[in-house]
């Protein structure tokens, strides 16, 4: 009786432990993160039927979220309120050098041509009579947000190597200033706010369309820009498009589904990637760690 007893004891033991291990495993609602660069009810309208496809296949509530900056979301995913996002590259190499354990890069946005690198755009009113960086000596400049790698990353490295200058304000440029993100940039310079600023654009298709996909293309289909009134000054170098990124800590399951429904949404409801891409795209395809260790060393040494 004593040996049935103790059988029966630990049987219940491990019955308990098994389904603390299954209740450890569940989630109860998946967070997605949407940087900045546009506002928010365009971010909430240009994603949300990706959220529906998430929650039917996963079964539970799937929200987005729209922090005011980069940062909010950087944060979200690295302290774990986030589940998901697509980050810049430099927005992941701090949320990797904030916690290398944070996140994990599983999919990239694809050009048409099949590529997934893309382009710091600068660009003034054609009208200004600016047509490249030597007319901008003296000039207001404007970056999108501290976090983001075409906005500021990128040109910040490159355009002072192009002109000799710091980015210092009163340097070369009269007054370099943050104005919040893509769509801002994009908004001030069209106004005349400044007079020339960085956004992103994969270089693809044609200048009057905002090329194929970037921040210049949500701007003409929300109908914020004539893409005549504006010139293209200077391009960076190509850089890697930045990852979709789960929560490292999630169910392997639970990233493998949603995984699933990214990587196939180009096939199942085109106009939804259409929305998620900032335009056109060949569909999103694997990426790992390894393809940002080049823009982790960058921004690490910025840090320094």
């Amino acid at each position: 009786m004593k040996t049935l007893a103790a059988a029966l004891t630990l049987t219940t033991a491990l019955s308990t432990a098994l389904t603390g291990m299954a209740q450890a495993d569940e989630i109860t609602e998946f967070n997605i993160g949407i940087l900045g660069g546009e506002n928010a009810q365009d971010r909430l309208a240009n994603n949300e039927c990706f959220a529906e496809y998430v929650e039917e296949a996963l079964g539970v509530p799937t929200r987005l979220f729209t922090p005011a900056d980069y940062n909010g979301v950087i944060q979200g995913l690295v302290g774990g309120t986030l589940d998901f996002a697509w980050l810049g590259a430099s927005g992941y190499a701090a949320a990797y050098l904030s916690d290398p354990d944070a996140v994990e890069p599983v999919l990239v946005k694809t050009n048409n041509d099949g590529s997934y690198s893309y382009f710091s755009i600068g660009f003034a009113r054609a009208d200004s009579g600016i047509t490249s960086l030597d007319d901008m000596e003296d000039r207001v400049f404007a970056f999108g947000d501290p976090n983001s790698t075409s906005g500021f990353l990128i040109p910040s490295v490159e355009i002072p190597q192009a002109t000799g200058a710091s980015m210092e304000s009163g340097d070369y440029f009269s007054e370099v200033r943050f104005v919040g993100g893509h769509e801002q940039t994009i908004i001030a310079v069209n106004n005349g706010d400044v007079d020339a600023g960085v956004t992103w654009a994969d270089g693809l298709g044609d200048w009057e369309d905002g090329y194929n996909s970037g921040a210049l293309r949500r701007a003409v289909d929300a109908g914020l820009v004539d893409m005549n009134d504006l010139v293209e000054i200077w391009r960076s170098r190509p850089i890697p498009e930045g990852p979709i990124v789960l929560r490292q800590s999630l169910p392997q399951d639970i990233k493998d589904t949603v995984t699933e429904v990214l990587a196939n949404l180009h096939e199942t409801d085109p106009d939804c990637a259409y929305g998620v891409a900032a335009g056109e795209t060949a569909g999103f395809f694997p990426i790992d760690h390894e393809a940002y260790e080049t823009i982790i060393a960058v921004r690490e040494s910025q840090m320094n």
